[in-house]
């Protein structure tokens, strides 16, 4: 698997585990990097549920020293407004983290809308299989559950392209692991996943 360098380390605390950059989110990592050259000091970090966006965004403020605004689509907008204008005050960076841009992201504060259109869009996209394999390796070894290259080949093959799919996968195979201490393999991911609404079975023989 080839991986672009994480030039935002997050440190494995917690048995967290770090954010993983490929192509499917190494626009997002390098926007927050490079935040001393925004054209204003706040940017807006979109990425799907379960994208790892809110660690992204920890990262940022880790190394930045600047302030996160999460799930930013549930937040009071007077809020986000006035955190915006305090960062460009303060030269403080700001990063507004939010499930889509507007119009998706339905903003009824119009001074709200203009602000967020100034700053830089940092995107996570859908997985891609470099993510899926690596994504899948560490959600295993963060359960502690032992997962062969050939089972997490099999399953990369066969999981959706969703962050909340592959997750869901991972869930569900370590619960049946340690639920009936089994060991992982093909024959009891393919048990265990047949009928599941975010895996692609076997193609049966012709």
């Amino acid at each position: 698997m080839t991986q672009i360098a994480l030039p935002l380390a997050w440190p494995d605390e917690g048995g967290e585990g770090g954010f993983l950059v490929t192509a499917s989110n190494a626009q997002a990592a390098r926007t927050l990097e490079h935040w001393a050259g925004w054209p204003v000091m706040a940017a807006l970090l979109i990425g799907p549920p379960r994208s790892g966006r809110s660690t992204l965004a920890r990262v940022f403020a880790a190394r930045s020293g600047g302030t996160v605004i999460d799930d930013a689509q549930r937040q009071d907008e007077a809020a986000i407004f006035h955190a915006w204008n305090r960062a460009q005050a303060e030269r403080r960076p700001l990063v507004v983290v939010a499930d889509a841009a507007p119009p998706a992201w339905a903003v009824a504060l119009p001074d709200l809308r203009t602000r967020l259109a100034a700053g830089p869009l940092a995107t996570i996209g859908p997985p891609d299989d470099a993510l899926v394999s690596a994504l899948l390796e560490q959600g295993f070894a963060r359960a502690r559950v032992d997962a062969r290259p050939d089972l997490i080949a099999w399953l990369s093959a066969r999981a959706e392209r969703s962050h909340v799919s592959v997750m869901h996968v991972i869930d569900t195979l370590v619960a049946a692991a340690l639920g009936g201490h089994r060991r992982l393999s093909i024959p009891m991911a393919r048990e265990t996943l047949g009928a599941s609404a975010t895996f692609i079975p076997d193609t049966p023989p012709s």
